[in-house]
């Protein structure tokens, strides 16, 4: 059985925990929001022209069955 803890020791500790961490700058924000954009543009690009071609493709193939 998990024991209870004081709700006050447990603020006490997250916020000691959250002192640890080293939080990004407002620029290695930017520049990683920057790059999952860009990231997420060209593969976007990706699948669009990977669906156009497969679809391109299963019609090829399905027209010349008939």
């Amino acid at each position: 059985m998990a024991s209870k803890s004081n709700p006050f020791a447990f603020l006490q500790q997250v916020r000691s925990e959250t002192a640890k961490v080293t939080w990004p700058s407002r620029r290695e924000t930017g520049i990683s929001t920057a790059m999952v954009l860009a990231m997420v543009f060209f593969a976007s690009l990706f699948f669009f022209a990977a669906d156009q071609l497969i679809g391109w493709v299963l019609g090829l193939v399905l027209n010349a069955s008939l």
